[in-house]
């Protein structure tokens, strides 16, 4: 009996038992999730028009009635920095998933054939990882615009390298293994043996780079918004509106600490999150 209740105690609610005493975990997932329900709820959190200008109220410090400050057009900043959130968690979500999509195809074919199908596209993928992530984003914003959707492309063209290595790393292992030859001795396709049976075991480690990489995408898309080649305004993003509150730095420095303080919040727990989720896997595999 008393075997009995040891072992339901150690049992644990699994799946997700780890998940209540790992503090990364739930510190990265709870910044997350502050922002993404800030850019959800956007339209329920503040009426007040983020580009509604009133000269009058130009650079106002924070107080009552408008908790965050105005900045040089007399804008509300507290407005300006809900509708923000959702350019940012956009480009983060769609740059990644665009990029893990295609880098994961691209990491999938190459691994899995070899020979010189694979040599010719990972020195495609070394010439596109010798551009710095902000530059190749600058080459390619100024070549096709700085629309929301040209930014999410130009985000996840500068990330397809990095997530097609590694998908790519694993397979190179994978495609020996029994389960793989049995599959071929049955007469599966090349594409059945690709992404019914290979695809299924690099998942985890693509989800865990994309946790890391949209954190690389919204640190990008300030910094492009930052040196003026973010969305156009008066849209407002984070980085576009650190961009016009530098000028101001030393009068209204709330203009800048407020935006830079949320995209340092999502930054950080992208990054703690992503962290998180890989030690677990890497213990699991370990284990």
């Amino acid at each position: 009996m008393n075997d009995m209740l040891d072992a339901s105690a150690t049992a644990g609610p699994a799946p997700f038992h780890w998940v209540r005493r790992n503090l990364g975990t739930i510190t990265g997932a709870t910044l997350c999730s502050i922002v993404i329900l800030i850019a959800v709820a956007a339209p329920y959190l503040t009426s007040v028009d983020p580009n509604k200008q009133n000269l009058m109220l130009a650079l106002m410090p924070p107080g009552p009635d408008h908790l965050l400050g105005t900045d040089q057009y007399g804008r509300d900043v507290l407005s300006r920095i809900i509708w923000g959130a959702q350019i940012s968690v956009q480009v983060a979500v769609l740059s990644t998933l665009l990029a893990m999509i295609v880098g994961g195809i691209i990491g999938l074919i190459s691994g899995y054939y070899g020979g010189w199908i694979d040599s010719v596209v990972m020195r495609v993928m070394d010439a596109l990882l010798s551009f710095p992530t902000l530059i190749f984003g600058l080459i390619v914003v100024a070549l096709i615009g700085s629309e929301v959707y040209h930014l999410i492309i130009a985000i996840a063209l500068t990330s397809v390298a990095p997530f097609a290595r590694i998908a790519r790393a694993p397979v190179l292992s994978l495609k020996e293994q029994a389960f793989m030859e049995a599959g071929r001795a049955l007469g599966f396709s090349d594409a059945r043996l690709i992404f019914r049976h290979l695809l299924p075991n690099i998942v985890s480690q693509m989800l865990i780079m994309s946790s890391l990489w949209m954190a690389s995408a919204v640190r990008t898309e300030a910094s492009l918004a930052f040196v003026g080649l973010g969305v156009p305004p008066p849209t407002a993003t984070w980085g576009g509106m650190m961009r016009d509150g530098f000028t101001y730095i030393l009068e209204a420095p709330w203009l800048t600490i407020w935006p830079g303080l949320m995209i340092l919040i999502f930054i950080m727990g992208l990054s703690i999150l992503g962290d998180s989720l890989g030690d677990r896997i890497d213990t699991r595999d370990q284990d």
